[in-house]
């Protein structure tokens, strides 16, 4: 079974000796699974949330790909079923599908459903006005009065920390909506190089703040180029910010590759200290497939990772199939920079 084909976002197109302990300097061959507990509905474990208190199911539905059906109910239907199977962690932004991705999953929420997740969702302003404006927008679309978690969407140009911590910045409007309660936590995310995730964690360790969770790109590929798991997950562990990982299967390209399948994919991501993986779920045959690497799941080999990474070496070693971290094509503030202000 393997993932969707990818599809451009509106606005853009898309454009053109390993060993066990070098992807996180982490033992993997004593990965830090947190816990076998489940959500009651399901059979997808839960694990913590960093250093919040919160404990979130291990996968993650990707607010994306859940309103790719052309029919809304369709994504209405998707969405509940994975909550019904245990998904507690919903993801989305505020610049999905133009804000359908938001309207489809509010309405998925409704009866007595949002009480049941962990509702996560992205804003791309870097501007205080702006930033403010799309999480207003993003609750009304969601119909909540709260998010549990807020992110910085697509910190991918090495100004965007600079831009989202300087005076009159977004930071501004997310801790203000943080006080008033419609914001419970604070992230951010980016797929492009692991040096900028860096520069935004030391530039908000210099104003005193710590950031609750960070999302990022991890699978089989990232562990050999430009890796996001070499760089930046061990200080994610190290400070207990909860790891939220992203594209286990490259947005569908890694599968083209022939170097792993879908479970493999998904499974090598689950077998990194991430909080969850958020991977693309479109149709109930990926729904299904998404319950079974979480249920299926056990902590893997040192000598097992070993073989799945010498497998995928070749292959990732010039980035050709994670083309996020290469072009621009999957940079959607990048082309349509009036989302950022």
């Amino acid at each position: 079974m393997q993932e969707h084909t990818p599809k451009p976002r509106a606005g853009f197109t898309r454009r053109h000796f390993v060993k066990a302990t070098i992807a996180t300097g982490i033992a993997l061959s004593a990965p830090r699974v947190f816990a076998a507990e489940t959500a009651a509905a399901g059979s997808v474990p839960l694990r913590p949330l960093g250093r919040t208190g919160e404990k979130i199911s291990v996968i993650g539905l990707g607010g994306y790909h859940a309103a790719n059906p052309s029919d809304e109910t369709e994504s209405v239907r998707l969405i509940r079923a994975a909550i019904d199977r245990g998904i507690t962690f919903m993801d989305n932004c505020w610049d999905y599908h133009d804000g359908a991705s938001e309207l489809r999953m509010g309405k998925a929420l409704r009866d007595g459903y949002r009480a049941k997740v962990f509702l996560m969702t992205k804003i791309d302003g870097r501007k205080k006005d702006v930033a403010a404006r799309q999480i207003d927008e993003s609750l009304r679309r969601l119909q909540t009065d709260h998010i549990d978690l807020m992110q910085f969407h697509e910190v991918v140009e090495m100004d965007v920390p600079d831009r989202v911590f300087a005076e009159g910045g977004a930071m501004e409007a997310m801790l203000e909506a943080k006080k008033a309660g419609k914001v419970r936590f604070i992230g951010f995310t980016g797929h492009k190089d692991p040096s900028i995730h860096l520069h935004m964690l030391d530039l908000a360790a210099k104003h005193d703040f710590r950031f609750d969770a960070v999302q990022m790109p991890l699978n089989v590929m990232d562990a050999h180029f430009r890796s996001f798991e070499k760089q930046v997950l061990p200080r994610l562990v190290k400070d207990e910010i909860g790891v939220l990982g992203m594209k286990p299967l490259g947005f569908g390209y890694i599968l083209r590759s022939n170097t792993a399948t879908a479970i493999e994919c998904l499974q090598y991501a689950l077998n990194l200290p991430t909080s969850t993986v958020i991977t693309g779920i479109e149709s109930m045959d990926i729904l299904d497939q998404a319950i079974t690497a979480a249920a299926t799941f056990k902590p893997m080999s040192s000598e097992k990772v070993a073989a799945l990474l010498a497998r995928t070496a070749e292959a990732a070693a010039t980035g050709q199939y994670e083309p996020f971290k290469t072009g621009s094509g999957f940079d959607a503030t990048t082309h349509n920079p009036d989302w950022t202000g």
